[in-house]
């Protein structure tokens, strides 16, 4: 059974920020479209991340400086999957990259939350893949929902999403904080091992409803 909070705290905010996350292959994008569905301001990490490492993006020029050529593609943009396999293979590759690109995405973020304010959103949805590891957005989140499942049912749909190897897919899920760590950060967490597009959609209703959607 899903774990959820029966109160919700008054939120800290002009609008109550609730964090969404999970290992890859969760379904936690899924989740936060289908809050999205209800009306609630999704902002998606992953996103503004693939932007400002496409060509012309903010973290173009410094990772170009940091990292080489040999990173960026014809088009201006970053060459993602030689970047993932570095990055996976040499920590402190991962570190710079993410210090280049992690502030750029909590600028971003920020302003997107202003503009959510200020058109009267009643829930915004920040949709964090690192929302544990970061360690740092508890401190802008009134909750934290986590959507959980197995390791198998993470590696099996991201094979069949990406068709990276298991043993890429098993690099990343070793990057990543545990199920256990993500499960002990949430206040709310939905279990989808299995891939029913409806019940994960009534789940988001009864979430939705929580706060007022």
């Amino acid at each position: 059974m899903d774990r959820i909070a029966s109160m919700l705290p008054t939120s800290r905010w002009r609008t109550p920020r609730l964090g969404v996350t999970g290992g890859i292959g969760s379904g936690k994008s899924t989740f936060a479209a289908l809050l999205a569905a209800r009306g609630a301001i999704h902002i998606d990490a992953d996103q503004i991340a693939r932007g400002v490492t496409a060509a012309g993006g903010l973290a173009m020029a410094p990772i170009a400086a940091a990292f080489g050529a040999e990173l960026i593609a014809e088009d201006g943009g970053l060459r993602r999957e030689r970047m993932r396999a570095l990055a996976f293979a040499d920590a402190s590759a991962r570190q710079r990259l993410e210090a280049i690109v992690h502030p750029l995405v909590g600028q971003a973020t920020a302003q997107r939350i202003v503009q959510a304010e200020q058109a009267g959103a009643a829930l915004i949805v920040l949709d964090i893949p690192l929302l544990v590891e970061s360690g740092r957005w508890s401190r802008a989140l009134d909750q934290v929902l986590v959507v959980d499942c197995s390791e198998e049912t993470q590696i099996r749909r991201v094979i069949e999403r990406n068709q990276l190897t298991r043993a890429a897919i098993e690099r990343i899920l070793a990057a990543q904080a545990t199920r256990k760590a993500r499960r002990a950060a949430a206040d709310m967490i939905i279990y989808n091992d299995t891939q029913d597009l409806e019940r994960l959609r009534a789940q988001a209703v009864r979430i939705a409803a929580l706060f007022g959607l």
